[in-house]
């Protein structure tokens, strides 16, 4: 059986379900599953139709939401809370940026909590109160502006980095690389054509040929683009006849 999601994420008061939408995708992305919402301005925001496109296929995550009429309900069960807040209060939990405190969070077992104001309001000073530690965006001085789907986007990215992250997959590519023979025929091609079209003056070649020679050997070309580089040789010999 799969282990519950240690994580909550909650928007408190949202106005749009769309952003309801972006924000279930956001966290799935990221490997999360829970999201919360406290008193939002639509209690059916995770069914209509504006929140299911934007999740983008994290129907899964919008079908398991929870809507609670106050912010008490949906900490239960939670023991760290993290309030996302961009303007510092002069009373409150220290302020953080998020990989700051995610360093010395993440070994812990806890239960966290990230809360989420309005889109128009932000949190309250009473919410942000009841929180462990607030995190603030690193962004630009002078235009901190985030949309809410994106600050649970970047809050989420962060989180997961700290829990050890996904590994990146290498791209794998079937094409096989051409022999030696293969690229000198090439570059043989290549200087009977452009001698043709006198690019290449034979009396005076300039390293022109040696050059090219190793420009693909930094390149090691496959044999399909060995053929393409010769079709395109045969194309311009045919056009210069």
């Amino acid at each position: 059986m799969q282990a519950p999601d240690p994580t909550r994420f909650i928007l408190i008061g949202t106005s749009h379900p769309g952003n309801v939408g972006a924000a279930a995708r956001a966290i799935k992305v990221m490997g999360f599953s829970e999201l919360w919402l406290v008193a939002p301005r639509d209690a059916e925001a995770p069914r209509r139709d504006e929140a299911i496109a934007m999740a983008s296929g994290a129907t899964d995550v919008l079908a398991a939401t929870r809507v609670v009429a106050t912010l008490a309900e949906a900490l239960e069960g939670v023991s760290y809370l993290c309030a996302t807040a961009m303007t510092p209060r002069d009373f409150g939990p220290p302020t953080f940026a998020p990989r700051r405190l995610f360093e010395t969070l993440a070994p812990s077992p806890q239960r966290v909590a990230f809360l989420f104001g309005s889109e128009r309001f932000g949190m309250s000073n009473e919410d942000v109160y009841r929180c462990h530690a607030c995190l603030s965006i690193p962004t630009r001085a002078d235009y901190g502006s985030l949309n809410l789907a994106q600050a649970v986007q970047l809050i989420a990215y962060d989180w997961r980095e700290a829990l050890g992250g996904f590994a990146v997959e290498p791209r794998t590519t079937d094409a096989t690389l051409a022999d030696a023979a293969s690229v000198q025929g090439l570059l043989e091609h290549w200087q009977r054509t452009l001698v043709s079209i006198g690019f290449l003056d034979p009396a005076a070649p300039k390293k022109l040929m040696p050059r090219l020679n190793q420009l693909l050997a930094r390149v090691q070309p496959s044999r399909e683009e060995v053929d393409i580089l010769r079709g395109i040789a045969r194309f311009v010999g045919k056009a210069r006849d």
